[in-house]
Order: C-alpha cells, then sequence, then structure tokens
C-alpha cells in the first residue's frame, strides 16, 4: 500500500522510519518532510494544512493510508474534511475527528471531560480576561508555584510554572493581552502536582485500545530541569517507577475511564491518544492529553516496538484492533535532542551539521528540524536532531547515545548532559 506522512518533525521521522520497516508498505511520503525523511521516503512539498491538496495528492497517488504527526490540522478539521469527500471514502487517517481532537486543543474541554468521567486530575478554574479578577482571586487562593496553561494550541509552550505569586499575576495579564495569540483568550489556572512526570501512549480504532511503551520526557532547557520549558530536549522508555502496580491504576483509573468517556460522548476517536501522567504518592494524575503521538517520545517509543505499524493502522481501519499482535522490545531506549543556540527564544537557522556519518549503526539519528540544500544538510528550526539507541538499560542506552552525540556538530548546538539522570544513580556523560 501506498502511505501519506504529514508533518516535518523528528516524530515524523520516526514514524516514516518504522513504516519503511513494514512488508506492507510500496510507496512511502512525506509532506512536507526534512532531510532525514528522504532517506526512508519521498517528501512532498505541501503544507499540512492545505487539506485540498493533500486530497489531490491522496488521489492522484493512490494512497491507502495518512497519518497525520502534528496536532494543528487534526484540531482543524482534517478528519472531517477527508470523511466529507466520498472519493476519499477507502483512504484510512489515523487521527480523531475535530471535536474529538479539542481534548488536546482545549484544556477546558479535556478538564471538563475529566470532571465528568471521574478521571484524577489537579483541581483547576478556568477564565477569560472580563473574569481577571475572579482569576487573580483563584490563584491567590493556591499554594504556590503556580500553574496557568493557555486553553488552545500553543506548539507545546502554553503552560507556565512561577514560584511567586507576583510573577504568576504578570503571566496571566500577559496571556490575556495574547502572549499565547488567540491559545491564550481562555486561560486554565489549576493546583501544582508535586510528582515525576510519565508520558503513556495507546492506538484505538474506537472501541478497542493497544497500549504502547511508556515513556519520560525532558521538557526545560537546562540540566536538572532548568530554564524555560521546549518542546522536549529527550526522552527514555520504560520507566522504572511505572511498576507494575502503578501500571493498573493507570489503567482502570485512567486509560478505561478515558476510552470509556469518548464513547459515552459520542467522540469518533481513532488513532494515537497521549496521556501526560503525573504520579504523586503512587497514583496517577492526568495532567493534559495529546491527540497525536508525543515528540521526543515517539523517538524512545516507536523503536521498542517490534510490531508492525501498517499492520496495527489496518486493524485500526477495519476495527479489528483487539486482533491485532504489539509485541515490544525489552530493551531501553534513550534519546538525546540536539537543539539550535538561543533556543526556546530567538534562534539562529541555516548552520550546517557535521558528522552524522560517524553516529555507529548502533544509534539512529531522527531529523527534527533540517534541510537538505544540495549535498549538504542544514538547520532549520529549534530542535535539530534527536539521537536515539536502545541498550540493554538505561546506563547502556544513554552511554550509547551521548558518545553518538560527541560525533555530530553544527554552530550554536546545545543539549542537556543529563537525560536519563534522574533514573538511576550514574551520572550522565558532561558536554565536551
Amino acid at each position: 500500500m501506498n502511505v501519506l506522512v504529514l508533518g516535518s518533525g523528528g516524530r515524523e521521522h520516526t514514524l516514516s522510519w518504522k513504516i519503511a520497516q513494514s512488508s506492507l508498505l510500496r510507496k512511502l511520503f512525506i509532506a512536507p518532510g526534512n532531510a532525514g525523511t528522504t532517506e526512508v521516503g519521498t517528501n512532498v512539498d505541501i503544507d499540512v494544512m492545505d487539506f485540498p491538496a493533500i486530497r489531490d495528492f491522496v488521489l492522484e497517488n493512490d494512497i491507502s493510508i495518512v497519518v497525520v504527526g502534528p496536532e494543528a490540522p487534526l484540531v482543524g478539521g482534517i478528519k472531517d474534511f477527508f470523511a466529507a469527500e466520498k472519493k476519499l471514502a477507502n483512504v484510512t487517517l489515523v487521527g480523531p475527528s475535530s471535536k474529538a481532537s479539542q481534548m488536546e486543543g482545549s484544556k477546558q474541554f479535556a478538564k471538563e471531560f475529566m470532571s465528568r468521567h471521574n478521571i484524577p486530575t489537579a483541581k483547576y478554574r478556568s477564565f477569560t480576561k472580563d473574569l481577571k479578577d475572579e482569576a487573580l482571586e483563584f490563584l491567590e487562593s493556591l499554594k504556590p508555584p503556580y500553574v496557568l496553561k493557555a486553553d488552545g494550541l500553543a506548539a507545546g509552550k502554553g503552560v507556565i510554572i512561577t514560584e511567586s505569586l507576583e510573577e504568576a499575576e504578570k503571566t496571566l495579564n500577559e496571556m490575556f493581552s495574547g502572549k499565547f495569540g488567540q491559545a491564550s483568550k481562555t486561560v486554565v489556572i489549576e493546583e501544582f502536582l508535586k510528582g515525576i512526570e510519565l508520558s503513556m501512549f495507546v492506538i484505538t480504532d474506537g472501541q478497542s485500545y493497544k497500549m504502547l511503551p511508556e515513556a519520560k520526557d525532558y521538557k526545560r532547557i537546562g540540566d536538572g530541569d532548568t530554564g524555560p520549558n521546549t518542546g522536549g530536549m529527550g526522552a527514555v522508555s520504560p520507566v522504572a517507577f511505572a511498576n507494575r502496580e502503578f501500571m493498573e491504576k493507570v489503567k482502570n483509573q485512567v486509560i478505561i475511564p478515558t476510552m470509556k468517556g469518548l464513547i459515552a460522548d459520542g467522540l469518533n476517536f481513532q488513532g494515537f491518544l497521549f496521556f501526560g501522567l503525573m504520579k504523586v504518592s503512587g497514583d496517577p494524575y492526568v495532567i493534559e492529553y495529546n491527540v497525536r503521538m508525543g515528540d521526543p517520545e515517539t523517538e524512545v517509543v516507536i523503536p521498542r516496538l517490534k510490531s508492525d505499524l501498517l499492520h496495527l493502522f489496518d486493524g485500526m481501519a477495519s476495527h479489528t484492533l483487539s486482533e491485532c499482535d504489539l509485541e515490544v522490545d525489552q530493551r531501553t531506549c534513550a534519546s538525546v535532542m540536539l537543539v539550535s543556540g538561543g533556543y526556546p527564544e530567538k534562534y539562529e537557522k541555516g548552520k550546517e551539521i557535521s558528522g552524522l556519518e560517524n553516529v555507529p549503526e548502533t544509534t539512529v539519528v531522527f531529523h527534527a528540524g533540517t534541510k537538505r540544500e544540495g549535498e549538504k544538510i542544514l538547520t532549520a528550526g529549534g530542535r535539530v536532531l534527536a539521537v536515539t539507541s536502545l541498550g540493554v538499560d538505561l546506563d547502556d542506552a544513554v552511554k550509547k547515545s551521548y558518545e553518538s552525540v560527541q560525533q555530530i556538530s553544527f554552530e550554536g548546538m546545545t543539549h542537556r548532559s543529563d537525560i536519563g539522570a534522574d533514573l538511576h544513580k550514574k551520572k550522565a556523560p558532561q558536554k565536551s
């Protein structure tokens, strides 16, 4: 079958890399893709939000499956657009409807869903600018740190955590004044949950589901979880603190109620569902939902899948997912993100990347923000490369990735030197 992957980041390169291994694949296209995706398929210059152009390409190239990587096309209604086109009736689109995508597209929608279906989450209230005085009162009723979230999509950067009430009030004013554009027209304020974060994923056909491996990502720019939030600086999978007892709680208190809630609310959900969790005193709390795979978690979850991804997508489309086998590699996977100097604030693009040919075969380098210019590969984003390795354990996987990082260079390149360090006793390799 012919497959089209939409997106241009590390998530999309990883999904494309896995799809390319399928015995069911005939041709793979990526729109718009990056320098890395050219190694596993054919890049197509189509914007992910140009639904008519995507439709035309799908019809002209006999595409059977469209895998939507980023959230914006899903929230924007690409599933609904495809459903309305009779000519696309036999095309499988991996991703939920626009209404179901509000699970990620609106923090308030997600919070109300959790409240309605008794899914554990932090205490919260949502406010618009005309309710600013009430918002300030609610902030004053909470204990620090203070958590403020833009209701809409903000490229993974719409969550602000502050230690002081003064800073929280300043942040609230900035958000109401357009810090995140329309995304912060409504602001969700919630209590801070103290614990350790965990990412869970399922693939679902709308009735049954399969749990993918768990992961832990590292969001802040600096070592020791310091500095501003980013789209993600690295990830590891599996996660030692997600023991059998805890995972049973996740399944029974979070995943099953969520799946039942989607059906009860009439939300047509087919595709990947991400659960951002916090383990608090041994219990799981939902921080957020995403309606697609996370990034950089994809770069450690997908390499651990032994199963054929296209076979799972086929099962999703035919509502036979429950009959599909999902086999997981028991080894550990660790990914270190290389980013542009200045990220997540201002940074320069167009820096030549060198040394990729020196990375050993035990490591896979997934491209996030890159482009080809002749024989050169250049930086084209804040997060540039995800250096990913499988190992017998966490120490081994982390060691392999950091050794590979030393082979790569570009002007301004930076990375965290402590990915996975909080999960084991050994220190992570230091930057050279």
